[in-house]
């Protein structure tokens, strides 16, 4: 009888790899005798995969099922079951799959994919009293038994906003797309000034194709007795066009040039001087580059990479169903490692997250500046 999870094995994950991941005695030869007695199943413990597996998300739902069991595999969690559930990628299969998940006796989540899904699910989960650990970054799902995971706008304005403020920087302004990402900024920026006891920022949301020395020049008008910081919430050509135009448009002197996570794939950033020095948080990358490669050693592909969650969520989980059943959630206030850094899950469902210092390089590469502190930290 095999000591091994529950859920099918992907194709790709070869035995002896298997073996490597797991360190199972029963890849090998056997003992045996008559004093050995029957093999028997460990007690199972149910985890609900709430995943994309159909649909036009399909294939990174494929992708994050295989991070999930990767996860168990490295543990070696053999009293753990995984039950993967299909949401189809929409709010209603969601919903349906949280259902599933709390009548075959799920004791955790791990997802869905996104807020909306997110949304839907938490309702039957919560009346189960199922905890649920999303994949999204939206922080307003978040609540009493819900936890999401993504790295969310406000953990990357916190983090640079706090070293802004550690430079002596006390008159803060966002320049940024208005669209949910946008919104998500401002709203984090209001409640770090408050924080920080600081002045009400100046906030610019703008059209997604707004001309950048345009926006410059508006955010000048609207802020005349000059600025500290400004944190830009664009990318590209616009993100250039703002911080290029901000001389231009009498903000003296040159204020300190804020960004987000999503320059870290942005090499066109430093064609722009004014850009040259400009920081902004995101997750160290030397984990998610170890994961990369145990991830690609067992499946022979490169992750997507939303998989590291997916794998934190799983690991998470386990370590929960796998406690005595008095234990009903995750342990808050502990800090565990993972892909995307250190992270901490508090009560009713804030997480804090660790996220490295980045500055914007000329050749456009991204410096890490400060590594991520433990979470919750000053300025984290």
């Amino acid at each position: 009888m095999s000591l091994l999870p529950r859920f099918p094995l992907p194709r790709r994950l070869s035995l002896p790899v298997l073996c490597a991941l797991v360190g199972l005695a029963g890849c090998g030869p056997q003992a045996s005798g008559p004093a050995a007695g029957p093999l028997q199943d460990p007690p199972r413990n149910r985890i609900a995969l709430l995943l994309p597996l159909s649909g036009p998300q399909a294939p990174l739902g494929a992708a994050m099922q295989q991070a999930a069991e990767l996860a168990l595999f490295e543990r070696g969690n053999r009293g753990v079951d995984f039950l993967p559930m299909d949401t189809g990628g929409t709010a209603s299969g969601a919903a349906a799959a949280a259902r599933r998940a709390v009548g075959e006796g799920a004791r955790m989540i791990a997802g869905p994919l996104t807020a909306a899904e997110t949304s839907a699910a938490s309702g039957p989960a919560r009346a189960g009293r199922v905890p649920i650990l999303a994949f999204t970054n939206d922080a307003a799902q978040a609540g009493p038994g819900v936890w999401t995971l993504g790295v969310t706008p406000a953990q990357q304005v916190r983090r640079a906003m706090g070293a802004a403020v550690s430079g002596g920087a006390r008159r803060f302004a966002l320049a940024a797309p208005d669209d949910a990402f946008g919104r998500a900024l401002a709203e984090a920026m209001r409640s770090e000034a408050a924080t920080w006891t600081l002045p009400d920022p100046v906030i610019l949301l703008h059209a997604a194709r707004a001309d950048g020395a345009g926006v410059a020049r508006d955010l000048a008008a609207r802020a005349p007795g000059g600025l500290d910081a400004v944190m830009i919430g664009g990318a590209g050509a616009q993100a250039r066009g703002i911080a290029g135009g901000l001389a231009a448009a009498g903000i003296a002197p040159a204020p300190r040039i804020l960004g987000h996570a999503l320059w870290a794939m942005d090499a066109t950033l430093g064609q722009e001087p004014a850009l040259h020095g400009a920081i902004f948080a995101a997750p160290d990358p030397r984990s998610r580059a170890r994961f990369d490669a145990r991830y690609e050693g067992a499946f022979g592909e490169r992750p997507p990479r939303l998989a590291g969650i997916a794998y934190d969520a799983a690991g998470l989980a386990a370590r929960v169903v796998l406690t005595p059943r008095g234990q009903s959630g995750p342990n808050t206030g502990e800090v565990f490692d993972g892909v995307d850094g250190p992270v901490r899950l508090q009560p009713e469902g804030r997480v804090q997250r660790g996220l490295a210092l980045f500055a914007v390089e000329p050749t456009g590469e991204a410096r890490m500046v400060e590594p991520a502190p433990a979470p919750g930290a000053a300025g984290s």
